[in-house]
């Protein structure tokens, strides 16, 4: 399967009729992209979806990754932004993302990401961002979080609603299944309107963490 879907191919793969693929897609329901006049799906975002909506349950807190001394996600990698502009936020979560010893070269995953983001925006909806790369100088999967109360400028998402939640996730190049359960559990917990806006209305970055993290 292609990294860059058709319609052909999404309607294919996920066994319903192309009309549906299209009408999904027009409704912002199913997360793609317009390259001139023509839909483009990117496979990773399609499975994604498709994992999200498998799962009729409420959303568990995402599972924090320990094993060998390693962390998905701490607090001191969750900052309250006051600045509101896209390409600020996500430089300094690369830069909160570089104090990482999982992380090894700073501007190759700066590269990475701004690349990911001219491919197609990562504004997934409901208010949320999820920037992510996958590449050869991360150790292991790694998470750092941006929480804005007023809406991030130039940050367009798939509902055309402000995104105020930005989680941005780096991984190892052959992390592939971790990568997408991870991209999907962030998805699928944000969500639920009840985190979201407790997410937002905090100044905290201990109480953010609680809500987006589990121990287990």
């Amino acid at each position: 399967m292609h990294e860059i879907m058709t319609i052909e191919e999404v309607a294919a793969y996920l066994r319903v009729s192309e009309r549906t693929v299209y009408d999904w897609a027009q409704k912002g329901d199913l997360p793609g992209g317009k390259l001139g006049t023509t839909w483009r799906f990117k496979r990773e975002d399609v499975e994604n979806w498709v994992n999200s909506r498998i799962s009729n349950k409420t959303a568990p807190a995402i599972a924090s990754v320990k094993k060998g001394g390693n962390s998905l996600l701490t607090s001191d990698r969750i900052v309250i932004v006051e600045e509101t502009d896209k390409k600020t936020i996500l430089t300094n979560l690369v830069d909160l993302l570089a104090t990482s010893p999982l992380v090894h070269k700073r501007d190759e995953l700066l590269n990475g990401i701004f690349a990911r983001e001219e491919l197609m925006s990562t504004g997934i909806g409901f208010g949320v961002g999820v920037p992510h790369v996958r590449i050869d100088s991360v150790s292991d999967l790694v998470m750092a979080v941006a929480v804005s109360k007023r809406p991030i400028s130039g940050y367009s998402s798939l509902d055309n609603k402000p995104v105020h939640i930005v989680c941005m996730l780096a991984a190892r190049s052959d992390q592939h299944a971790k990568y997408i359960r991870t991209l999907s559990a962030v998805s699928s917990r944000l969500k639920d309107a009840t985190t979201r806006d407790s997410i937002i209305a905090s100044s905290d970055p201990e109480f953010i963490y609680s809500q987006l993290i589990s121990e287990d």
